[in-house]
Order: structure tokens, then sequence, then C-alpha cells
């Protein structure tokens, strides 16, 4: 099975420097290789429908869904405590170090670095300890505060298939430069 890996852009339109679509669409001219749909309070409807436009943006199988609906996808990121919903293909958890991980086929751990997109939410574990508590039986992707290619870099000599970026790339005044930026770090 594929899973995450590279730059993989969460969305979230408040934050977006521009229109959600086109952010997204710049990040993976970029080098973005994944999309997460956060976005959580749309009417179905509209996530539905703005799911199938990411998809056609990203690719079908590039698509994951926060939540327990895939919105006619295949992929799902789940909380803690959200339960695996039947006959979906790929499963991540968003994952600090305790839930049980029976379930899925990446986590992505957080906070590495301090974020601005949820200050003072944490303590920032670094990308060594996250790595020691992710372990090697499963990829993990590193989310929070990677925004240089510094600490893209770091966090994949620590180990981590990718990194979880959201609002470096949506504040972002140049989405695609951004994101090409981190997918050097990523991909050198």
């Amino acid at each position: 099975m594929v899973t995450p890996s590279g730059v993989v852009v969460l969305t979230d339109r408040r934050l977006a420097a521009g229109p959600l679509v086109e952010v997204v669409r710049a990040a993976v001219r970029g080098g973005a290789s994944w999309v997460v749909l956060r976005d959580k309070d749309l009417p179905y409807g509209e996530r539905a429908a703005l799911a199938e436009e990411l998809r056609t943006v990203a690719g079908r199988e590039r698509v994951i869904v926060a939540g327990t609906d895939p919105l006619g996808g295949n992929a799902v990121h789940l909380s803690a405590v959200d339960n695996r919903p039947p006959g979906v293909a790929m499963v991540g958890r968003s994952w600090h170090g305790t839930e049980d991980l029976s379930d899925v086929d990446y986590v992505m751990v957080s906070p590495i670095f301090p974020t601005r997109t949820k200050p003072g939410y944490g303590p920032a574990l670094g990308a060594e300890h996250a790595a020691k508590l992710a372990g090697e039986t499963r990829p993990w992707l590193a989310l929070g505060g990677v925004d240089s290619a510094e600490r893209a870099a770091e966090c994949m000599r620590a180990g981590a298939a990718g990194v979880a970026v959201m609002g470096a790339i949506m504040r972002a005044d140049d989405p695609e430069r951004t994101t090409r930026m981190l997918a050097e770090a990523v991909n050198p």
C-alpha cells in the first residue's frame, strides 16, 4: 500500500491566502504529493464537492479526508478517538504517543515545532523525540511548525516519511514557491 510521504498539504480555507482550490493547485505544482481535506465545518454537500474538486487537482488516490466519511474516496485521517470506518483502504491517525495504532497505515505526530496556527499547543516534541515515539512500525508524518527547508530536512533526517504542512502553505503569498522549497528539502 502506498502511504502519504513527501510534502502533505492540509487544507484550511480560513487561513488560505486565496481561494482554497487555487492554493492547493499551486502547492501541487510546487511538489505537494498528498492533500488532507480538513474544513470539517462545511455542510456535507459542500465538503463532498470540495473533496471531489481536490481529487481533480491532486489525483484521486492522493486526497485524504479528515474524519470518518471518505466522501467518495478511499482514505481517511482520524483523530485518536474516531472509529475506523468499514471499507476504507487507508487510515491514518493523529498521534501523540499514547493512542492505540493497531488499525492505522500511517500516523501524524505533532507538534514537532512551535506553530503559529495553534499557538501554545504542545510542548513541541522536536524531530528526534517524535521519531522515538513513532518507532519503526509504520510511516509517520511530521506536523506542526514545519515552515522552513531546515525544519523539513531535520524531520526527514529523523526518519519521517514526510512533512504535513498547513499554515506555511495556506498563508503563503506564493504557495507554489513555499511548497517547492519544502519539497526540495524533503526530496533532496
